[in-house]
């Protein structure tokens, strides 16, 4: 027990000492390891064509017509029917994906690097709200977004970050805590931060004050806009984290529509894997759980990492938009330490008398108490290209948990 203790203060420290600053944006072939140009990579943990979601298969057919492989739907379906395409989890490159997560060879991509510990971790660029790829749409207002973002709005990104020197997103994060956000589905003060840092740079690089307008108000009007680079932060952040000889800590949780899996710090690659679940939540006007899809997408990242649903306790407000009363957003943050290794030297929660957020799930601790992690989320309609339909709250089914305790104790011969 005292070895145990001691690899997950060690796995935990890692995790709390990474300093992830984004350094740059450029295309997933370029820097992603292992990208290729008939690679699709997606969310969650692995899973075949025949087994995604509807949400997950729209993502898919849009990136094909995105990259130009497939004209339309009954193209993109043939060319993955008959093998053309590969599919992996972001996870298994160093990246992440909120939602269906789909990112494709020439999309660009955030670049984050832990300063502490060197490692790297990507994530594509956000597309805000409405119709969009990640919830599974690909019509041609979707493609001409995102060719948009690729051509105009990211390369204007990338010509800023290099002038900045780099964010230090690590510390727009401890900020944004103490300003009403958790770092997961609430972002409105993150974005905020995100955009104000940034615009300084955009202007100084732009050379076209149309192009500059139009992407500080796309900015500065997405709400999610620090999402993707923080998820991308919170992986740099797991991964320092993973691979600790003896540790029971998980490193990451993932979900791709159809699963729900997770990773341990101590047992290697392996995931750990069951259905997942329809989130209970609040639902857009003429929408339902009927409507539903099984949770999805890489942004549990935010959670293992300590922030997201484990710091509701510093964004009361966000009960309006996942359910419930400010008092449960209290209350689930102080559950969670329950089943955490720390609390965050950098996460603090103001109206905690500055406590550190809940860091670092032990499998022991959930399985023992028989409580599982705390997830707040977006809600995707289960068919392709209809969107998000609400937002709520869910929990890892506990058979991943008892899965790999059942894994810890072969590997370790207890």
């Amino acid at each position: 027990m005292a070895n145990i203790d001691k690899a997950n203060q060690t796995a935990v420290e890692r995790m709390m000492e990474a300093r992830p600053l984004l350094k740059g944006v450029a295309p997933a072939r370029e820097v992603i390891p292992g990208m290729r140009d008939n690679l699709l990579l997606h969310a969650g943990p692995p899973i075949e064509w025949e087994r995604m979601s509807g949400p997950l298969r729209g993502a898919v057919i849009g990136a094909l017509i995105f990259e130009g492989l497939a004209k339309n739907e009954k193209e993109a379906e043939a060319l993955v029917k008959k093998g053309g395409v590969d599919f992996a989890p972001c996870h298994h490159h160093s990246t992440v994906g909120p939602m269906a997560g789909v990112t494709s060879a020439s999309m660009l991509v955030y670049i984050i690097e832990n300063q502490t510990h060197g490692n790297k971790a990507y994530s594509n660029l956000n597309e805000g709200y409405g119709k969009v790829l990640r919830y599974g749409a690909y019509s041609e207002e979707v493609i001409a977004k995102l060719k948009w973002m690729n051509d105009k709005m990211g390369p204007l990104l990338a010509k800023a970050i290099e002038a900045s020197g780099g964010l230090d997103i690590r510390a727009l994060l401890s900020e944004a805590l103490h300003m009403g956000d958790e770092g997961h589905n609430r972002n409105k003060a993150g974005s905020i931060l995100y955009t104000a840092k940034l615009a300084p740079w955009i202007a100084k690089v732009a050379g076209d004050r149309a192009l500059e307008m139009e992407v500080l108000k796309f900015l500065g009007e997405n709400a999610l806009s620090v999402l993707n680079p923080v998820m991308a932060s919170c992986k740099a952040m797991a991964d320092a984290a993973h691979g600790v000889e003896g540790s029971t800590m998980v490193t990451a949780m993932a979900r791709n529509g159809t699963d729900f899996g997770l990773r341990v710090s101590g047992l290697g690659e392996q995931w750990f894997t069951a259905p997942a679940e329809v989130p209970d939540g609040l639902y857009f006007p003429s929408y339902s759980i009927r409507d539903a899809n099984p949770d999805i997408g890489d942004s549990t990242i935010t959670e293992t990492a300590g922030i997201g649903a484990f710091a509701m306790a510093a964004a009361p407000a966000i009960v309006t938009f996942v359910s419930g009363t400010p008092q449960d957003a209290l209350n689930a943050t102080l559950e969670m330490y329950e089943i955490t290794v720390a609390e965050h030297k950098h996460f603090t929660i103001p109206q905690l008398a500055f406590r550190g957020t809940p860091t670092g799930i032990d499998i022991r601790k959930v399985v023992e108490l028989g409580i599982t992690p705390r997830v707040n989320t977006g809600i995707a309609h289960k068919q392709a290209g209809v969107g998000q339909v609400g937002a709520g709250l869910v929990r890892p089914p506990m058979k991943i948990f008892e899965d790999a305790i059942r894994a810890y104790v072969k590997q370790y011969k207890l």
